[in-house]
């Protein structure tokens, strides 16, 4: 399955993929440092070094990428949170790439165990979201995206015989 990333409006990026899972483990994937760490590092040779999560609404989260010598570190505040469907929250980086805060609004929408993630990504510009457009951004979400599904699969086996 493949990611795509599509440009929407004055200053939005859709951002969808589909995995072959439920939506509640996908949810989990998404929201918890013990997964986020096993998926969410960009290419190889990072990892996620920092995972600081309060996932309620008004609390906050903060990511830092390690490679080498090299850090890069980002965070937010969750607005709204829906178990197993919905997550808004914002994001902004430490070492900033494109201006301003950016607010990220994931919806999960499960049909037949099959489960879509769509993340909307709205910037303070238009100049923010083709930035980020022109960066390999997609790149690294498709790495991240394939082992997410790596890992829902093994996690749903794992569940699914009672380990």
């Amino acid at each position: 399955m493949k990611v795509t990333v599509e440009a929407k409006g004055e200053n939005e990026l859709v951002i969808s993929r589909t995995f072959s899972a439920p939506k509640e483990l996908l949810f989990k994937a998404y929201t918890e440092c013990k997964y986020l760490k096993r998926w969410l590092y960009g290419p190889e040779g990072w990892s996620l070094a920092v995972c600081e999560m309060d996932l309620n609404v008004g609390g906050s989260y903060r990511w830092v990428w390690k490679k080498d010598d090299i850090e890069m570190g980002a965070g937010g505040k969750y607005r709204e949170i829906e178990r197993p469907d919905r997550i808004v929250c914002t994001e902004q980086f430490d070492d900033p790439w494109y201006e301003g805060e950016a607010i990220s609004t994931v919806v999960l929408v499960e049909s037949g165990g099959v489960t879509t993630l769509t993340n909307t990504m709205q910037y303070v510009s238009k100049e923010a979201r083709d930035g980020v457009l022109q960066s390999p951004m997609e790149e690294g979400l498709s790495l991240g995206y394939d082992r997410l599904e790596k890992l829902l699969a093994e996690t749903n086996q794992a569940a699914g015989s009672g380990e």
